[in-house]
Formats: C-alpha cells, structure tokens, sequence
C-alpha cells in the first residue's frame, strides 16, 4: 500500500502510527510544515519519504505534495491525518486523488456538522440537546431561549475542542451574540448538566468496534479553558454496556467505517425532561479521528494493547488480532499550568509516583489552554488512587 499521513510529526506522538503502518508492509510518505531537518529521528525513521510544505493551510502546496507521491509511487491507497484540523482537507484530497478507502467532502461534512449530525443520532435512538443555527435569525434564537431557558451555549458549526465556545448566561449575552458578526457559522444549544465522557474505538470494514474505551473527564474542556482550571481526566479499565451500545449505534446510523472514532457525551448529573434521567447518557458529539495529543498512549496503557498497531491493521487487512485482552488500569493524565505556583515540583511527583508514572513531559504551547504546560500520566488500579495522584499534582503552594 501507499499511504499518505499528514503532519506525521505534530502531535509528537503521531509518528506512531506511520511506524506502525511501515511495520505492516506499507509505503509510507509523510506531509509536513516542519524542515526535514527540524524532525525528531523517530518521524524520519518512520517514513519512506518526507515532503516539507511552508503551510499545511495552503491546499495548492499539500495538492502538489500529493501529486508528486502519486507520480513518483504511484496511484495512493489511503490518505489520513487522525487530526480534527485537517479532516476537511484530508476529504478533499481523496476526492481529488480518487482515493476511494477514505470518506470524500460531502460525507465528512455531514459528519463534522454540529447541525447535521442531530438526525443521524435520531436514527441511532440517541438523545441530544435541543440546538439551532444562530443563521436561522434573531426571531428564531429569541423563541429557542425562550422555550429551553437560559444558559444556553454558543458553539462553531464546524469546530475543534472548546475553540470559540461561549456560555449564554443571560438575554443580554444573547443580544451581544444575535448584533455580533460572526465568523463562521454558529449553533445554539440548551445547556445539559452533566459529566462529559467519551468512547474510543477502531471501527473495521463492517462497521464493528475493534476495541473500546471510556474516557471520564470531570471537568468540562470548556470550562477549563475559560476558566483556566487544572487539568485531569482519565480512560477507563472498562467501558459501561450502556454506553457502549449507544455508541455502536451511532456508528452504524453514521455509516462509520474504516476509522478511529472519539465520540463524545454528557451523563446527566441532573434530570431533564425529553434527555433522561440521572446517570442516562447524552450524544454531543462525533469526531471521526483519534482522540488529540497523548490520548491513544492513555488507551495504551489502561488496557495493555496497541491502538496504533490495531489501526494500521484496520487499514492493512479491515480488521485486526492486536487487541487482546492485557491486564487492565485507569490511567490518569494531570498537568501543571507555568502560571500558578505549585507545591510540588516535577522531582516531587515523580520522586513519589515514579514507579506508576508512565509519561511525563511538556506539551506543545498550541495544547496548553486546553491541557496545561507540564503532564503527567499515571497508571493505577483505582480511581481513588488516581484521584489523590491528582490532588497532589494539584496542590497549590
């Protein structure tokens, strides 16, 4: 096979999934806006070829990146980036390229679309908050937050993480939202209170689940960048049926296939009439990629497998034989941020967790609104333990 992976070297650890793809026997040739000389040898050692563009934003040059692998290797099997930012993208150059194994524009859209993914979560019999688009009018946004009351929250059609969230609090946030110009196109929702959680999986050709994962987040990615909380969250030993059988059926009512998928929920903490009750699970959001950053090094090791390898097996062969059952964990991420003072430095944590600590590091400034400046990952038995191992991260001097 001949695979193009776009920006194989941001995230740091994306890297992985070229090497675990050249291990299955493919060609694998990377796009990047990093100088080859600027790439850690781990990216390089994982390529057949690299091509550095000034700009991942400018198609023309990624256009002309492909077109060279295309003629120089021949006609490209598979295209993919497991990064939100340039899933668009990524559709376009499968159209363009004919590449057919992937999902071209008009199925991505429909998929990436706050608004247009709410019927296909009807088709699945998965509840979701009520929404409009802001371009549906000030007559219509006006009737909305008078029929669900306030807060209501403001968010990008076509949006990444918490990126130009807005909490509506009050009529007179949402005059300022209804007289503001906006950029891009917007949803409205009502607000749900609940805990967020996720589930990961590796979908093969029939549109079944390779492996599975829960992700528990107990403090809202938007309120930890407006508010500029400390960060943790965690993946789970185990994923709750419940959820699980409502994310299998999402992926069959979206028409999932070959792909990794993040998909994301709220667990209501509060009932509320036409969502549930207390504990029911609530579709947010599907994202058709890895989850960001470390993320799959987190499913790595709570489960004792591989979901670089499963996925570069998923593009190989449909399936794969990698996710065995290994001695499980939670693994727990927590992170220090460079403006508070803490209690406890880098050598005071690993000088008392370092035998569960299984990374630890620095995160790229692009992340740290979102995940913090310094990171820690832990892999403990009980979510107690991984509660205190945050707490002590946490401590403020």
């Amino acid at each position: 096979m001949n695979v193009v992976f776009i920006s194989p070297q941001f995230p740091e650890n994306y890297w992985n999934w070229c090497d675990r793809l050249r291990r299955n026997g493919a060609t694998v040739l990377g796009i990047g806006d990093t100088p080859y000389d600027n790439l850690a040898p781990e990216v390089i050692a994982s390529l057949d070829e690299y091509y550095w563009v000034s700009s991942l934003e400018d198609y023309d040059q990624v256009f002309r990146a492909v077109a060279f692998f295309s003629f120089k290797y021949g006609k490209i099997d598979w295209l993919e980036s497991q990064n939100e930012y340039w899933l668009s993208q990524d559709a376009r150059l499968r159209d363009d390229f004919h590449i057919t194994s992937g999902t071209g524009s008009a199925q991505m859209e429909q998929w990436q679309s706050k608004a247009e993914m709410k019927p296909l979560y009807a088709a699945a019999g998965v509840p979701t908050a009520r929404q409009v688009r802001v371009s549906d009018g000030a007559d219509v946004i006006r009737a909305f937050a008078k029929e669900v009351g306030f807060p209501l929250f403001a968010k990008p059609e076509f949006g990444v993480g918490a990126l130009g969230t807005e909490k509506i609090k009050t009529e007179a946030d949402l005059e300022e939202l209804i007289e503001g110009e906006l950029e891009d196109p917007y949803v409205l929702e009502e607000f749900v209170t609940g805990d967020i959680c996720t589930y990961e999986a590796v979908i093969d050709a029939d549109g079944n689940s390779l492996f599975e994962n829960q992700t528990e987040c107990p403090i809202d990615i938007a309120s930890t960048v407006e508010d500029m909380l400390d960060v943790w969250f965690y993946t789970c030993p185990s994923v709750d049926p419940k959820l699980a059988a409502l994310a299998r059926a999402t992926v069959k009512a979206f028409g999932i296939t070959r792909r990794f998928v993040h998909m994301e929920f709220f667990r209501l903490t509060k009932a509320k009439p036409g969502l549930g009750e207390v504990g029911d699970y609530v579709g947010l959001e599907v994202n058709v990629r890895a989850p960001g950053g470390f993320n799959p090094d987190m499913i790595n090791y709570a489960h004792s497998f591989d979901v670089y390898q499963i996925w570069a097996d998923m593009v190989a062969t449909g399936a794969s034989a990698h996710a065995g059952e290994g001695e499980t964990f939670y693994c727990i991420f927590a992170s220090q941020r460079d403006c508070y003072s803490y209690a406890h430095s880098v050598d005071d944590i690993l000088g008392r967790y370092g035998d569960v600590i299984c990374k630890h590091g620095r995160l790229a400034d692009v992340l740290s609104d979102d995940m913090g400046n310094t990171f820690f990952m832990a892999r403990l038995k009980s979510i107690e333990d991984g509660e205190r191992f945050a707490a002590f991260v946490h401590e403020r001097a």
